[in-house]
């Protein structure tokens, strides 16, 4: 079982940025994206094919004790059951990497409070 990530460079320095711009904690972003990148439904197979050279990430600061809850909400977006190796780090770093593209993507389109415009997606679809 692995307990371990790294995230894309890409991801790391989207994340980076955005901590310090909003002064929303690492953690925070982290669960952001992978609720964004759920929300965008299943993964590609391009979603899988980014680098390791961000930062590394301790499967208990991404899910914490809701690693469960987690891991069926992947299989539900998947809509298959996923073994403990394809749920982390596989299918958890490629939402992740996907979801901090998204989550710099809506931090472009808010205009004044972050937090507020994404507890407000859903309401303009």
């Amino acid at each position: 079982m692995t307990f371990k990530l790294k995230t894309s460079k890409k991801t790391e320095e989207i994340l980076t940025q955005i901590e310090s711009s909003t002064k929303i904690p690492y953690a925070t972003l982290v669960k952001l994206s992978l609720a964004l990148s759920l929300r965008a439904g299943s993964l590609k197979e391009e979603d899988f094919k980014t680098n390791n050279f961000g930062r590394e990430l301790n499967r208990q600061t991404i899910t914490g004790s809701a690693d469960a809850l987690y891991k069926c909400l992947f299989e539900i977006c998947a809509n298959r059951h996923m073994s403990d190796d394809e749920y982390f780090p596989g299918a958890v770093k490629a939402h992740l990497d996907r979801g901090a593209i998204l989550l710099q993507n809506e931090l472009r389109y808010s205009r004044n409070d972050f937090i507020q415009h994404l507890s407000e997606l859903d309401k303009s679809i």
